[in-house]
């Protein structure tokens, strides 16, 4: 009897013919909309979208990628200053996932979405009515009531702009708790009549606020007179039990009902504490935490489908529409030989007609089953029964996971009736403050992001490291080289004091930013293209604190920019002679695949990490009995020739080399040390917040990532290069160094610092005896020669050196030492 909804005739023309109703408006306008019929005093006709993911199954990376072009737009209109200030506001039900993709596509603020169901316990932050709505009422339930208290935009999402009453009803409401200046009304479509298309701009001016409009399309609907009467004298006309025209699927005649036995339940292992949803706020670590569970979770569901399954359609959940739409987007990237489709179920009463110039073709009706606050009745699911599919996923919160849902008239046993394969995959329902079971282990907390740790935004990177702002350990760089020397101390039980480099310096350091950005933004393209061809499609960066994480940082920013991707990145430490955070590998390991993890760091040298990083991973291996992760670093440049996954093996200047915390996001290098760092706990670090005025970590990776346009061929062209060529590490830069070390004297192959990178370590951080450079090194090396001057070092020129330059600390070091043997002379 049914067809599949889009037959090549426009959804709307079975309405348009029968009430006069006219669609006017951009070209793309019956490309998004449909027309349907619905029982409302208010309003007749509805409105309803092919993109949106609610009445009419689609694609979900149709339905995601509108959403994500909106965010983006808005954040090109805000800039990302105020972006990083703004706050996301969705419509429940039908927008509650459009929000969320909108902040997506904005990447650097919250979401929340209003609500029909109250919460115990969660105080209401603000509400508002839908004046057209057959549910009129929207409750706002933060966990944190400073969301929406802060004085930055606020982007208002829901899937049409018709009448503005919503939207200034909002604004009303929350301007009279939190006063602010801008706000920003995103929609699909625009479909405000003339009249109704000054009062955005009156409002605002009354209000003294600047409000934008953001859309896809705009148009109008044009309604004869008499349009509501005729509207309701043909839902009753059609409305079932008329003979031959209703379209509501009725269960097979014959036959037994279906039991719970045909539903296949399907755990996805849903993060703990990972809110199902923006009820309660959703931020941009909540979103890293999800993108990087999503292929895990898609896997089950893909490994529980029927063989063969060739239609398969992912049902969410009234206001539970974003979780399912990611779940169905990551099954559609990961089954490409099956057609995925999303919807979910609604609420909304609308008349079903099986007709291809009409919207809503069939409707499955079952009753409520979350307990609803307004009490019991209908809800509905449109067009799935009668499209064809061989599976169909339900994906409901916990709190609907009742005896209603499985019972012989809920919404499992109606989707049973036209379906073959049903799996239900249940998601833990958010309630602020509830006590978590079982509960995270304490030793293994959340990543610290910034603002408050580290100057870089939320969703760049997360810190496997614990606080250790408030604790004094800097020492001077002499007592450090004598303890460290001496055998009296290890490196990382103290740290450096911070190198404020002079305005000549500074300089240096942004012309080299100048002439090396293109270079650096060719090799970080250079190396996420090849760990994404190489590792894992959806790798998870980790990078080693802290001169791995401007680089994990770019390759991340690489990959949503040429990818759309928006991979998890975290930072861990790792000490040379101590191995790496055994306790960030546990969380790595407890929230994502470790055979995703890909290490990542700035440069190599001799490639003693890299060996302290192998040696590490088997013992954490044998001791903990978790393995998979692969112990190959992925690095912006590989001069020593250490590891095989790099961009470039030239030695060249990356400017992040030449400052210390201030290119770094503001964090220390780490620190391990007993009395401060416990079994159960993580490496520790500071966040130097007192350096902001001085701090240029955003602006590098500003200044690299705005060349990521230009340096698109040649990095294609280098990847193919890349991929061709035979890799092997041939640890050229260890040979070197133990060859310096022993022609020099030195003995001890931890003095030698090969490579620009290491060079300038030594000259910032530890007590430096002489700088080898290669004969005729240019401008890589202005900055190392100033900070050679500064502090009274000698550069050596050296033909055939096999780096640009080796920097070499003083051997048998007492405090004082000037000689060339390392010993204090008398003056």
């Amino acid at each position: 009897m049914n067809k599949a909804v889009n037959d090549g005739v426009w959804s709307g023309s079975w309405v348009a013919r029968r009430l006069g109703v006219e669609l006017d408006g951009d070209d793309t306008l019956t490309g998004l909309l449909g027309l349907a019929l619905r029982r409302n005093p208010k309003r007749a006709h509805l409105l309803v979208s092919n993109v949106l993911g609610k009445h009419v199954p689609q694609s979900p990376s149709v339905v995601y990628g509108h959403g994500l072009a909106l965010g983006r737009r808005v954040r090109e209109l805000l800039g990302d200053d105020a972006a990083r200030r703004a706050v996301v506001l969705g419509y429940a039900e039908t927008a509650t996932g459009l929000g969320q993709s909108v902040a997506d596509g904005l990447a650097l603020a919250p979401c929340l979405h209003s609500t029909r169901r109250p919460v115990p316990g969660v105080a209401r932050a603000g509400g508002f009515e839908e004046s057209h709505s057959h549910a009129t009422s929207h409750l706002l339930l933060p966990e944190d009531p400073a969301l929406l208290a802060g004085p930055g935009p606020l982007v208002l999402v829901d899937d049409e702009f018709s009448t503005g009453n919503t939207v200034l009803n909002t604004i009303r409401d929350l301007h009279a708790r939190h006063p602010r200046d801008h706000y920003v009304v995103v929609a699909l479509v625009d479909m405000r009549s003339p009249a109704d298309a000054g009062r955005l701009d009156a409002f605002a001016a009354e209000m003294g606020v600047r409000v934008d409009l953001v859309t896809t399309a705009c148009g109008t609907v044009r309604l004869p007179e008499g349009v509501l009467e005729k509207g309701r004298e043909l839902v009753t006309r059609f409305e079932d039990p008329h003979p031959g025209a209703g379209a509501t699927a009725r269960p097979a005649p014959a036959g037994p009902r279906p039991s719970d036995g045909r539903i296949t339940r399907v755990d996805l292992r849903w993060p703990r504490g990972l809110p199902d949803g923006a009820r309660h706020g959703f931020t941009p670590g909540h979103r890293a935490r999800l993108e990087a569970a999503l292929p895990g979770m898609a896997a089950r569901i893909a490994d529980a489908l029927p063989e063969g399954a060739r239609r398969v359609h992912v049902l969410g959940f009234e206001e539970l529409m974003y979780t399912p739409l990611r779940l169905a987007h990551e099954l559609e990237q990961r089954t490409p030989s099956a057609e995925i489709r999303f919807s979910t179920t609604t609420r909304s009463p609308v008349l079903a007609v099986d007709d291809p110039g009409y919207a809503i073709r069939t409707r499955l009706v079952f009753p409520a089953h979350d307990d609803p606050a307004d009490g019991p009745g209908e809800r509905y699911a449109y067009n799935v029964a009668g499209a064809g599919f061989d599976a169909v996923v339900a994906v409901v919160d916990s709190a609907a996971d009742t005896p209603a849902l499985h019972a012989p008239d809920g919404l499992l046993a109606r989707l049973a009736e036209h379906i073959p394969h049903v799996l239900l995959t249940v998601v833990p329902t958010y309630v602020p403050g509830a006590a978590e079971a079982p509960e995270r282990p304490a030793m293994l907390p959340e990543p610290l992001r910034g603002p408050a740790f580290s100057s870089y935004a939320p969703d760049e990177v997360g810190w496997l490291l614990q606080d250790l702002s408030d604790v004094t350990l800097e020492a001077p760089t002499e007592e450090r080289e004598e303890a460290i020397q001496s055998g009296g101390a290890h490196y990382a039980e103290s740290l450096p004091v911070e190198y404020q480099p002079s305005e000549e310096y500074q300089r240096l350091f942004h012309s080299a930013l100048d002439a090396s950005a293109a270079r650096i933004a060719t090799a970080v393209g250079a190396v996420t293209e090849t760990v994404l061809a190489e590792r894992s499609p959806r790798p998870v960066l980790v990078s080693l604190a802290r001169a791995g994480t401007p680089v994990g940082v770019l390759m991340r920013r690489w990959a949503r920019h040429r990818h759309g991707l928006d991979l998890p990145h975290y930072a861990v430490s790792i000490v040379r002679g101590r191995g790496i955070d055994a306790n960030a590998l546990r969380w790595l390991a407890a929230h994502h695949d470790p055979a995703d993890v890909v290490f990542v760091d700035g440069w190599t040298g001799k490639g003693a990490i890299t060996r302290e990083l192998g040696a590490a991973l088997a013992q954490f291996e044998e001791t903990a009995g978790v393995g998979g992760f692969d112990p190959e670093i992925a690095v912006l440049a590989d001069p020593g020739s250490c590891v095989r996954t790099y961009g470039t093996r030239e030695d060249f200047l990356i400017p992040s080399a030449c400052l210390n915390s201030t290119v770094s996001g503001l964090i220390s290098r780490t620190v391990l040390r007993a009395d401060l760092v416990g079994p159960h706990d993580y490496h520790g670090a500071k966040f130097y917040r007192e350096l902001a005025g001085a701090d240029v970590s955003v602006a590098f990776l500003d200044a690299v990532t705005d060349r990521f346009n230009e340096v698109g061929d040649a990095v294609d062209a280098q990847v193919k290069e890349l991929l061709a060529a035979d890799r092997t590490p041939t640890w050229e830069g260890w040979a070197a160094v133990e060859r310096i070390s022993e022609e020099q004297g030195i003995h001890d192959v931890n003095l030698v610092k090969p490579g620009v990178g290491e060079t300038t370590r030594v000259l910032l951080r530890r007590v430096p005896w002489k700088i080898l450079a290669r004969a005729g090194a240019g401008p890589d090396l202005d900055h190392v020669r100033l900070l050679a001057e500064q502090r009274g070092v000698p550069v050596e020129e050296v033909a055939g050196l096999p780096y640009t330059c080796v920097g070499l600390i003083h051997p048998k070091y007492t405090r004082g030492a000037t000689g060339a043997d390392g010993k204090a002379v008398a003056v």
